[in-house]
């Protein structure tokens, strides 16, 4: 698809529509103003949308791997929660486990292949769908978001908690577990290393905070990343910053210049291919250090 040339204020109030900030009629009626120089507003929301079959990375029948949907209970939505779970298919030996978190959407295209992506670094990883107990990710995003807003985060929080202890007990893991997440996944990371001791490592990706008060009852490592254009999920940080510090926690944090909340997500054009390489990379070095 051709690029288009988009002011930074409309990626902002992208971020703002996708994130609750305001609704889609507020979108499109503002998105009006950039609609110049032969730029219609169609074009643009077209533009701003996921391609998730045109930007997958490794195809879900990937023979490297052996992918395949699991169930586990879910401690607070009822009944059960399922999950993708991926790792090397011609691996001898237990491996450690990473729990991948997703948006605020459900467990879309896009994560599974984030999953499949740490799988073949070396690693059992499992992609839980938050949206289970509401039938699931329903095919896309909007209705993804209209759904995962019928759920309470902190509910949600412990159906993820419970797919660490599914992982950590998976018979092809070797028990050491953690966890990356992006955007509310990265909030999901950030709590997860407050409310789970044996949690041996976190990465949030742009991620919530947790209140300063939470701050001492983490105990894993943290790599943290952040887009220098996340005006909104970077208010947060000098306060989580300065308490990590007190509490002399181990954290490691990026800002990368010039980018967009969504940076590391390659379907949409926030997608930053210097920072997602650099990020990742980083990650996968980071859990090879803390989980191996």
């Amino acid at each position: 698809m051709k690029k288009l040339e988009l002011k930074q204020e409309v990626f902002d109030l992208y971020d703002n529509y996708v994130h609750d900030k305001i609704d889609r009629r507020e979108f499109v009626e503002k998105l009006s103003a950039y609609a110049v120089g032969g730029l219609t507003i169609p074009a643009i929301l077209d533009y701003l949308m996921p391609r998730y079959a045109e930007r997958q990375q490794v195809r879900a029948d990937d023979p490297r791997l052996k992918s395949e949907y699991i169930e586990y209970d879910s401690p607070k939505g009822g009944g059960k929660i399922r999950g993708l779970l991926s790792r090397p298919v011609d691996n001898k030996e237990k491996l450690p486990g990473i729990v991948v978190v997703h948006e605020n959407r459900g467990l879309n295209p896009h994560i599974e292949d984030v999953a499949r992506r740490a799988a073949l670094e070396g690693f059992i990883s499992l992609a839980p769908d938050a949206l289970t107990p509401l039938g699931g990710y329903p095919g896309n995003d909007d209705d993804g978001r209209e759904l995962q807003r019928q759920r309470d985060r902190d509910e949600m929080l412990e159906d993820f908690i419970a797919a660490f202890e599914y992982l950590k007990s998976h018979a092809e893991c070797t028990g050491k577990v953690g966890v990356v997440g992006f955007c509310f996944g990265g909030w999901i990371s950030n709590m997860m290393a407050v409310k789970v001791p044996d949690l041996a490592a976190a990465v949030p990706f742009y991620g919530g905070q947790p209140a300063a008060e939470e701050v001492p009852g983490i105990k894993a490592p943290l790599l943290l990343h952040f887009a220098a254009f996340d005006q909104r999920v970077n208010a947060g940080w000098p306060d989580y910053a300065a308490a990590l510090q007190e509490n002399n926690k181990e954290y490691s944090a990026h800002l990368y210049p010039d980018v967009n909340h969504g940076f590391h997500n390659d379907t949409t054009p926030r997608y930053d291919k210097a920072a997602a390489e650099l990020a990742w990379k980083r990650t996968v070095e980071f859990f090879n250090a803390k989980l191996r």
